[in-house]
């Protein structure tokens, strides 16, 4: 690992590169009833035999754990680390074109990784920085077609460029924790069935449309803790209302858009939100 602030830095922190001596265990494991996602193939709910249930059923085990949010709230967790790790994730994301779904899985996991593991507090905040190259690293692995080389990676001026070898033993950490299994549910697993059920999505361009604004609005809440109590089915259902712009018309067609599954008292907390978000977006 190498600094780009400081050669002093870099010979101190070379000594601790292996990532085995970043995190320690605390507790936490992952469901085993998510087994349906084994493919390589992410699941869309415009597939032929697509079962949306098994994803309303799976999304609660790819989620942190429940007290993740309190404590980034009493900072527990150093929520300054972890707001810095996800402005470098999406400066990335924003460098290479990646997909919407490659910057919010790659939270996705330092969240999980992060909610149950305690990862070593230091000044210069590189573990957080490691940690988050990892999870880029597998998410953009697994979801687009041409990926960077690990060293290529580290752009948009990291604090910090870890070795390959490096990266990959945090990488594997990661992984082992994921029980190998990197195909979370996220909101964007939701999109597709939100907007169907809108009565404004029969044409292609307004399902098109719905879903760009969607997925911009979805992306925007990995900066804000707060969204972390949320589910990823209330945050799609959320957006793609907000996106529509069918919050608030009154229009009773409406609700045929929410699953019975969604949390409504959460989800209209949520919409308000999303709301302000979409005038900061879009203004």
């Amino acid at each position: 690992m190498s600094s780009s602030h400081s050669s002093t830095s870099a010979t101190n922190l070379y000594c601790a590169e292996d990532a085995d001596g970043v995190v320690s265990w605390e507790a936490g494991n992952e469901d085993d009833d998510d087994t349906w996602i084994s493919s390589n193939h992410r699941p869309s709910s415009s597939d032929d035999g697509f079962d949306i249930s098994r994803v309303f059923e799976s999304e609660p085990h790819h989620m942190p754990r429940p007290d993740y949010l309190s404590r980034c709230r009493d900072r527990s967790i150093d929520v300054t680390a972890r707001q810095d790790s996800i402005n470098w994730i999406l400066k990335v994301h924003a460098y290479y074109h990646f997909r919407p779904v490659t910057a919010f899985l790659s939270v996705n996991y330092f969240d999980r990784f992060l909610s149950s593991h305690s990862v070593s507090q230091q000044p210069n905040g590189w573990p957080s920085q490691l940690l988050s190259v990892a999870c880029l690293s597998l998410a953009a692995k697994l979801e687009e077609p041409d990926v960077p080389l690990l060293l290529d990676l580290q752009v948009s001026d990291p604090k910090y460029v870890f070795e390959p070898k490096t990266v990959q033993r945090m990488e594997l950490r990661v992984m082992s924790f994921l029980n190998w299994r990197l195909r979370s549910v996220t909101p964007f697993d939701f999109l597709h069935h939100f907007i169907s059920n809108l009565p404004s999505s029969s044409k292609l361009d307004s399902f098109n449309r719905v879903f760009s604004v969607s997925s911009d609005l979805i992306l925007s809440t990995t900066r804000v803790i707060d969204f972390l109590g949320y589910a990823p089915s209330t945050i799609a259902a959320a957006a793609v209302l907000c996106a529509s712009g069918e919050a608030g018309s009154g229009s009773s067609d409406c609700p045929v858009v929410f699953d019975k599954r969604v949390n409504k008292v959460l989800f209209c907390g949520l919409l308000y939100n999303f709301l302000i978000f979409k005038q900061l977006l879009y203004k």
